[in-house]
């Protein structure tokens, strides 16, 4: 049970169409809960994090473009009158909003985002997020079933 005075809704962005979708039903359940959105940017870092040639200007690079969606996300989130909150972390985008769910009252993460060959091989975010969050999860599928 979360100590807020007011609940709290996390939802995952990463610029993805699955994710815009999973923020725009995440603001219309804050709005029937009058709650506060929290999104969050999880930057995987995957190899990059290896590299022994430039992995500091591929981080910052990451970090950058990790940065730029949760702006962007939050400005749209505040421009349609509600109070959100950011947060972006580097690594894995599931245990980010994993332990974003701590307290929070519901988790909102689209079915696939940005994860590509990559989340095929490391596991999906949305299917580690429903086994392990602190709180309930709200999966967003696509709107075109036929292309997950």
């Amino acid at each position: 049970m979360s100590t807020q005075t007011r609940p709290i809704v996390v939802v995952g962005v990463d610029g993805s169409p699955d994710a815009a979708r999973a923020l725009r039903w995440a603001q219309d359940e804050a709005r029937r809960r009058d709650a506060t959105l929290l999104l969050v940017n999880g930057v995987e870092v995957g190899a990059a994090a290896a590299s022994p040639y430039g992995s500091g200007v591929l981080m910052e690079q990451l970090e950058e473009g990790g940065e730029a969606v949760l702006a962007e996300a939050l400005a749209e989130v505040r421009a349609a009158g509600f109070e959100a909150e950011g947060r972006i972390e580097v690594g894995s985008a599931a245990h980010a909003l994993i332990e974003a769910s701590r307290g929070a009252d519901l988790l909102v993460v689209g079915s696939r985002g940005h994860g590509g060959f990559v989340g095929l091989l490391l596991g999906s975010v949305s299917a580690a997020c429903a086994h392990h969050a602190h709180c309930p999860v709200v999966i967003i599928r696509p709107e075109d079933r036929s292309a997950a």
